[in-house]
């Protein structure tokens, strides 16, 4: 019986995962105890979580495995800065010190890693290294329940590749094509997202978000589009791209673009982090989005031509672009689509892992229907005990009542308009809530979307929200042609619950736009019709499945915002402690916790004139 550790870290993401006789124990990302976002160092408190969970010790293991190749990778930086010479000598001088005393002796780093978690077998634990393209594959193939499947993996970079196609059997993994640095789509939306004024490697999705505010009929849109194919990239009918490097700087320093030369050819500014945004930006989203579908759609059907499976995985950071999976599946390419819930980095220790497991150890178990859909759910749980502790030390009013009763009074408070922290059983996995640490509210009232947006997650005005919706219901709703229980596809509304919008709708301002009335579901409809939606079974998640049920009898609607449980800026709440702090220091209404409900206007530390900066000893 196998027990391997994998471990991500030391570039976005840290996270850990525990893997006994190829099953998945525990997986959680070390932002959630760290408390910063996109956490990156070694990830010991996710390390302890998962060997607790696992009722091991370190010592137990029988390998520690890392998410990538750091020698490959040391390789690729050597070359790039050799060709580019002396253009990068700043960044090269500031890379080596860290290269040379950490990351390419990681050998030295895990070991005294594992010492200080507290093994006394430190020194003999076997420490193996997959390459990080085969841990992503290995994340999505050996979580699909497919016997046989393409795989296809699209991210920044890795060691050099920064897209692959693969095929997955019972025999394991065989990498069939590959896409090299410095030619990556990936890093191409990133570039993009910086131009337009957000964070590399968290801002991406902002992007994905604003591309529906562009007019796809808008002459300056094809304008765009037309520069960026003739100018930046050229695309290959199999997928491959080639990138013009005059416009990027990723190579050779800490930036990813020649600004100025961006400048010139969009004929407008690089937006400033917070600054306005107007038209042109989200005309300039929209056709890198577009751009970003059609080089997946080319992607997939060379995966397709060349491994005639009715199967596809996808895992890597451009697999986390709900739009392009939705298009996907919509083009008929594949039966099946498996999408990893964690298809980042933080799920490359997930697929480290399962590639050592089946590759390594030979163990060619494949996991199971049942067991898939418990992939994500695989994060720290909280009893009623440890909250009533927590009760008593925070002096926090609460009811505490029979799980049956709980769903039927939080969906009371939902169909009364009350926004609700949701807090039940073990943390997600992955940068998704998908019903256990939620914030949920009504998907058809009509200011609910300006109002979590604004007053509880405290983030950008223009950002889209997500339904959850009861299976059942999803295909009444939605143009969708299989279920979507992990929120990684985007569908649009059907036709019979969009609302007529005037004629100017497309020519008014973003927020207009936004704040129109365009549908049944009007919180979570974004402004071209289309949502990002999950559904949910009984069997996948029965407590949330239960609560839509119970608000579907009050309303006649199963459809709820589901957001995840935090504010901006900040990692998904982990523990209660964190749920209770979100929950006062916002203008949250409800929180629910297990078997256990809290009303804000019951909390003796709650000024309604001042609803800020309750903080725990």
């Amino acid at each position: 019986m196998s027990k391997i550790l994998g471990i991500s870290a030391f570039y976005h993401d840290a996270a850990a995962s525990i893997i006994i006789d190829g099953k998945i124990i525990a997986a959680v990302q070390e932002e959630r105890f760290a408390r910063i976002k996109h956490y990156s160092e070694f990830p010991y408190q996710a390390i302890a979580y998962c060997l607790q969970e696992a009722k091991i010790t370190i010592d137990d293991l029988d390998a520690v495995v890392f998410y990538d190749k750091p020698f490959l990778k040391f390789e690729r930086l050597i070359e790039t800065y050799f060709i580019f010479t002396p253009i990068g000598l700043k960044s090269f001088l500031k890379a080596m010190p860290v290269w040379l005393h950490k990351k390419l002796f990681l050998k030295k780093v895990l070991r005294k890693a594992l010492k200080e978690l507290g093994s006394k077998k430190y020194k003999e634990i076997q420490l193996l290294f997959t390459e990080h393209h085969l841990a992503h594959a290995a994340s999505a193939f050996y979580t699909s329940n497919f016997k046989e499947s393409a795989i296809l993996t699209i991210d920044g970079v890795g060691e050099w590749t920064t897209a692959s196609i693969s095929v997955g059997n019972s025999v394991g993994i065989k990498m069939l094509k590959e896409l090299e640095f410095p030619h990556s789509v990936g890093l191409l939306y990133s570039a993009v997202t910086f131009f337009l004024g957000f964070k590399v490697n968290s801002g991406e999705y902002k992007l994905m978000g604003l591309a529906p505010y562009g007019n796809p009929n808008d002459a300056q849109t094809i304008h765009f589009k037309k520069l960026l194919l003739e100018k930046v990239i050229h695309l290959y009918n199999d997928g491959s791209i080639w990138l013009n490097q005059d416009f990027f700087s990723y190579s050779t320093s800490l930036k990813m673009i020649s600004e100025k030369k961006w400048e010139s050819l969009f004929g407008f500014p690089k937006r400033k982090e917070e600054g306005k945004l107007e038209q042109h930006h989200a005309n300039l989203a929209l056709a890198i989005q577009q751009i970003t579908e059609k080089v997946v759609l080319k992607m997939a059907s060379e995966a397709k031509r060349i491994t005639n499976a009715n199967n596809v995985c996808l895992a890597g950071g451009v697999a986390l672009n709900c739009v392009a999976n939705g298009r996907l599946e919509q083009a008929n390419i594949f039966e099946n689509i498996w999408i990893q819930p964690a298809a980042g980095d933080a799920g490359g220790a997930l697929g480290a892992a399962l590639a050592i497991n089946h590759l390594y150890f030979k163990n060619k178990n494949i996991i199971s229907d049942e067991n898939s859909n418990q992939n994500v759910y695989v994060g720290p749980s909280y009893t009623n005990c440890e909250i009533e502790i927590l009760n008593h030390k925070l002096n926090a009013v609460s009811k505490q009542m029979s799980s049956v009763d709980v769903s039927k009074l939080t969906a009371k408070y939902l169909s009364e308009g009350k926004v609700v922290g949701w807090f039940q059983d073990r943390m997600e996995f992955g940068p998704r809530a998908l019903g256990n640490r939620s914030i949920l509210a009504d998907a058809t009232a009509f200011e609910m979307q300006k109002r979590v947006n604004l007053k509880i997650k405290k983030r950008e005005a223009f950002r889209p929200f997500a339904p959850a919706i009861l299976e059942e219901d999803a295909f009444a709703f939605f143009d969708i042609r299989k279920s979507s229980p992990y929120m990684l596809k985007v569908a649009k509304l059907k036709k019979e619950h969009i609302f007529n919008v005037p004629e100017t709708y497309f020519n008014t301002s973003l927020l207009e736009r936004l704040y129109t009335k365009r549908s049944v579901l009007q919180a979570t409809t974004h402004v071209d019709f289309s949502s990002r939606l999950q559904t949910v079974n009984k069997h996948q998640n029965e407590k949330f499945w239960n609560l839509l049920t119970n608000f579907k009898k009050l309303t006649g609607i199963s459809a709820l915002i589901n957001t995840s449980f935090n504010v901006r800026g900040e990692p998904i709440v982990c523990s209660p402690e964190e749920a209770y702090l979100c929950f006062m220091n916002t203008e949250m209404d409800c929180l629910v916790m297990q078997d256990f409900i809290y009303l804000k206007e019951d909390q003796v530390h709650w000024n309604s004139e001042k609803n800020i900066n309750f903080k725990l000893d």
